[in-house]
């Protein structure tokens, strides 16, 4: 399918696409849980290089590598101007329109205008977006494992390092083995969390877990006999990376006084929580939301890729397979099934070219 593309506007930057994450943000865009105005071309994770930039781009050129960010930024309403770009306001209504910042889409199909999935749509050879939709990288770092620091991993190690500042010595649990959650269990490790107890109802993952810094790993159904065996005060931080409020509340359960829970996957929008309400504040308990994990993506994506080349962070464990453009309807049947981590798509990979990074 052939799609139009205009050039950059002023502060935008055209990229050429090499790996594109299948998230369940995606997935949710599909199935209704995540309601967008449509057609949308879908992609959000991705990393690549930049061919050419706009007027007033000044600090980024053709041939950088760079890593996409799934939520641009004003740089000037107070959410930003405070340290906290995952909340801008502007961007807030871009991404909710399927715009660019910048306003408008970039994006035709003939005379049928296409929206921009969350200021990015990846799932193509190139996207053209806003200037503070992308973080320039090394270049040695491969493409493949630099998408992933664009959502999950930004996610997950903002949850762990941000929003909740896990501290060596606490323990933690992660409901939900998705790319978010294996992101923030692998995270908790590097901080010095123990255990670091990771729970998901697919035995793949949880060996995945056990091999990316997981101290323990089980099923939903074993949860309780685990946590009276290494947690029997219950844990201090609980993760949850579903998007279920059934899984939230349970998480909730897990956690002992003074711990918090933290949200970091999308319910539907009509999903409701059952708390007991006591217990908020007489356990001195914290309910967190985590979007985009709170991060810095110009600070922390530096820092995560630091990290991984200490070998602290093994993000190149998530890829679970690599896929051409033309296999992407499969790659969401895959990631539905609950049995895919982190697919990536590279638009220049032959059909088949599957195989576990």
């Amino acid at each position: 399918m052939s799609i139009e593309l205009a050039d950059p506007g002023p502060g935008e930057v055209r990229v050429r696409i090499e790996a594109a994450g299948v998230c369940h943000s995606d997935l949710s865009v599909i199935d209704g849980n995540r309601p967008r105005p449509l057609p949308m071309l879908l992609g959000h994770e991705a990393a690549g290089v930049v061919e050419t930039v706009g007027e007033g781009v000044r600090d980024v050129r053709a041939g950088s590598h760079v890593v996409l960010v799934y939520v641009p930024s004003c740089g000037s309403c107070k959410y930003c101007v405070s340290g906290r770009p995952a909340l801008c306001t502007t961007a807030a209504a871009a991404n909710s329109a399927g715009d660019l910042v910048g306003g408008g889409s970039r994006l035709r199909d003939g005379a049928q205008v296409l929206r921009h999935h969350l200021g990015v749509s990846a799932f193509a050879t190139h996207a053209v977006v806003d200037r503070s939709s992308l973080v320039v990288v090394d270049p040695d770092v491969p493409f493949e494992t630099a998408a992933l620091f664009g959502c999950a991993m930004l996610t997950g190690y903002g949850a762990v390092t941000r929003t909740a500042g896990v501290r060596p010595g606490e323990s933690v649990v992660v409901l939900g083995l998705g790319g978010v959650g294996l992101a923030s269990l692998m995270s908790a490790a590097a901080a010095g969390a123990w255990p670091v107890v990771a729970v998901d109802p697919v035995e793949s993952k949880q060996r995945l877990a056990l091999a990316i810094g997981a101290t323990h790993a089980c099923g939903p159904e074993d949860l309780d006999a685990l946590m009276n065996e290494v947690a029997p005060d219950r844990f201090d931080w609980a993760f949850e990376a579903v998007g279920s409020a059934e899984v939230f509340e349970r998480a909730y359960a897990v956690t002992g006084r003074g711990g918090g829970t933290v949200s970091v996957g999308l319910p539907h929008p009509a999903a409701v929580l059952r708390l007991p309400a006591l217990s908020i504040v007489a356990e001195n308990r914290r309910v967190l939301g985590s979007y985009m994990g709170t991060a810095q993506p110009a600070v922390d994506i530096p820092a995560m890729i630091a990290l991984w080349k200490a070998g602290r962070l093994p993000v190149d464990r998530l890829v679970s397979a690599v896929l051409s453009l033309d296999e992407i309807n499969g790659a969401f049947d895959e990631l539905a099934s609950g049995r895919a981590v982190r697919q990536i798509v590279r638009p220049g990979a032959s059909t088949g070219n599957r195989g576990d990074s």
